[in-house]
């Protein structure tokens, strides 16, 4: 019997999809979908929240997980008027994922260290 016919056929990942992940998943993403699948946040508690982003770079990454539809600004009608951000349904969606990402980074951090260490120093990986 021929064990190859019934083998998955491992994922190809598309340009799109690539694009969508890098988009969701780089530096200030994760941390603003992190602190968004708490609760909604107004821009400046996210920028103290995340206290190494830039206002720039907080601006972009809000406007493209927006496009994205992982997040919607909502225009709170308080004097002054305000700005709050909270995940969408699709982005809610990706609550567990960051969960489960961050499990991963916690538990594995101590071998990372031990790995870039002997890399560093020049040492078998």
């Amino acid at each position: 019997m021929d064990d190859t016919a019934s083998a998955p056929v491992p994922a190809q990942i598309t340009a799109e999809q690539r694009e969508l992940l890098d988009q969701v998943l780089d530096r200030w993403s994760l941390q603003v979908l992190d602190k968004l699948c708490e609760r909604p946040h107004r821009f400046n508690e996210l920028r103290r929240a995340i206290t190494v982003v830039t206002q720039k770079s907080l601006t972009s990454t809000l406007r493209r997980l927006e496009r994205n539809g992982m997040v919607d600004r909502v225009v709170v009608g308080t004097r002054p008027v305000a700005v709050e951000y909270h995940l969408t349904e699709l982005g809610a969606t990706l609550q567990d994922l960051i969960d489960a990402l961050l499990r991963w980074a916690s538990g594995n951090m101590e071998s990372v260290r031990h790995a870039r260490a002997r890399f560093d120093d020049g040492g078998p990986a």
